[in-house]
């Protein structure tokens, strides 16, 4: 639950127009497939732009980290508009993402006033989810 001095958070047409507004995230073309309170899931369509590997087509990391980054800040901004910049963020890379629709769950494990923690999963193709951490394997 959000602390009751910070201010409510966004849902709806608003999370999704709150979305777009960088130029960078609209380039991405994400989309929020759900949310609710204290958790998103954003889909962003396959781009051949993404491709840091054309030997095998696989996505960058720089963008996956820019997608599980920007899923932890709007799940923080499904509770309350008070979000900040990310102050520290750490990937592990167990596979690699490869042609077809990304996508990026998070939910909020601790909102207060600083800081708040998102907790990211991801989603390739064909390879369903795992939690951030475990191997998926």
């Amino acid at each position: 639950m959000a602390d009751a001095a910070l201010p409510p958070g966004l849902d709806g047409d608003a999370l999704q127009r709150a979305l777009g507004i960088a130029p960078f995230h609209a380039w991405l073309e994400l989309r929020i497939l759900s949310s609710g309170e204290g958790r998103l899931e954003i889909e962003m369509p396959w781009r051949d732009e993404i491709v840091s590997n054309p030997r095998i087509g696989s996505a960058h990391g720089g963008v996956l980290a820019s997608l599980i980054d920007l899923a932890g800040m709007y799940a923080i901004l499904t509770q309350t508009t008070a979000v900040s910049a990310t102050a520290g963020l750490h990937v592990d890379y167990d596979r690699p993402a490869t042609a077809g629709p990304i996508r990026v769950r998070s939910e909020v494990v601790k909102l207060g006033r600083t800081p708040r923690s998102p907790r990211p999963n991801c989603s390739a193709p064909r390879r369903g989810w795992w939690p951030a951490g475990e191997d998926p394997t």
